[in-house]
């Protein structure tokens, strides 16, 4: 079953600062941030390969098993992040003349404004790294044949043998346990060494009967940027072919809706404020964002679901360049996923 993820804050995007000194340029292009989500599916691949006496387990072993090799896929989770990236269609140039005392700006390594007058703090960013478990060895029933077993004249013989050789294995661990045993073990530790190798080998012959399963698991991470509110197939899944694209029909689709909260007021809203005209305007801009939500299902129930802020769904607002006077300056940080202001701290220049 798939697990219910919440949503994290990890962040698609370079950190590194370029900083910029207001000495050398009369401008500095910089862009705001818009928002996505990236998925990471976990999915595990399940194949199975029938044992070389597959045909003779119901015969020798009483136990129906499938004579067919198998692959299959199933979700064992997903989880949900939180991206940022710089918004191309938000580009401004911050103006920096000598009225101004704007001497330092930040920017991410794709133009995104971090801060002025000030270093950005960095954050410290979580990775989904997959770490794959090591896989134990599978025993090679070949190793605990007996001669006659290796000698024997036919597959049907084989098979005749082995499953004799399995049935001994399991009398002797029961005379074992029961105390009735011809050689019994001196101390504990001698008995679980011999309940082990008992167990080792009645596995590994019982492989050529029953055939062996092997687990893989992969992580996949999908991304998707929300431009406007509605519902997509972000991807399907098939038990036979695991995760394939969006338009390929032979998976189930797992359906992405986004819904907009309009938790974010226009600046513009009011008439009055639409005809002033800002005169100290320095093309200083930052995001009011939205809240979001976002839901993954597949056949309408929900698998994934998490709320979150997107820049792209709130508004821009311009901030005035008389923050930035001769006398009295300011220090100005950016939300570097939201492109909202974080913290304006006033500088005395006197």
């Amino acid at each position: 079953m798939i697990k219910h993820a919440l949503c994290g804050m990890v962040a698609a995007m370079s950190f590194a600062t370029l900083s910029i000194s207001a000495q050398s340029v009369e401008g500095t292009s910089y862009m705001l941030p818009k928002n996505g989500v990236r998925f990471t599916v976990k999915v595990e691949k399940t194949q199975y390969q029938p044992g070389k006496f597959c045909q003779y387990s119901e015969r020798f072993m009483k136990e129906k098993v499938s004579q067919t090799p198998n692959t299959s896929y199933r979700i064992i989770g997903i989880d949900v992040d939180k991206t940022a990236m710089p918004d191309t269609a938000r580009q401004f140039t911050l103006i920096m003349d000598k009225r101004r005392s704007i001497d330092h700006v930040s920017l991410t390594r794709g133009g995104q404004l971090l801060a002025i007058n000030t270093t950005a703090e960095q954050p410290v960013l979580p990775s989904r790294v997959f770490k794959p478990a090591p896989k134990p060895k599978r025993l090679n029933p070949a190793d605990f044949m007996t001669e006659d077993i290796l000698s024997a004249g036919s597959t049907a013989k084989m098979a005749e043998l082995t499953a004799k050789e399995i049935y001994d294995i399991r009398d002797s661990r029961n005379a074992l346990s029961r105390g009735d045993a011809d050689n019994l073990p001196k101390d504990g530790a001698q008995l679980k060494l011999m309940y082990e190798n008992m167990n080792r080998q009645e596995s590994a012959l019982t492989q050529l009967f029953e055939g062996y399963t092997v687990k893989d698991t992969t992580w996949t991470q999908v991304d998707f940027v929300p431009e406007r509110e509605g519902s997509i197939v972000l991807f399907r899944f098939s038990s036979h072919y695991g995760l394939v694209d969006a338009d390929d029909l032979s998976g189930e689709p797992y359906e992405l809706t986004v819904a907009d909260e309009h938790t974010a007021t226009d600046p513009m809203a009011n008439p009055d404020e639409k005809k002033k005209e800002d005169k100290a305007d320095i093309g200083l801009r930052s995001c009011l964002p939205s809240k979001i939500k976002v839901t993954l299902a597949v056949g309408g129930n929900t698998v994934s679901a998490c709320e979150m802020s997107a820049a792209q769904f709130g508004y821009v607002q311009s901030l005035s360049g008389d923050l930035f006077g001769k006398k009295q300056s300011a220090q100005v940080v950016f939300d570097p996923m939201t492109g909202s202001v974080r913290s304006i701290k006033s500088i005395d220049l006197k």
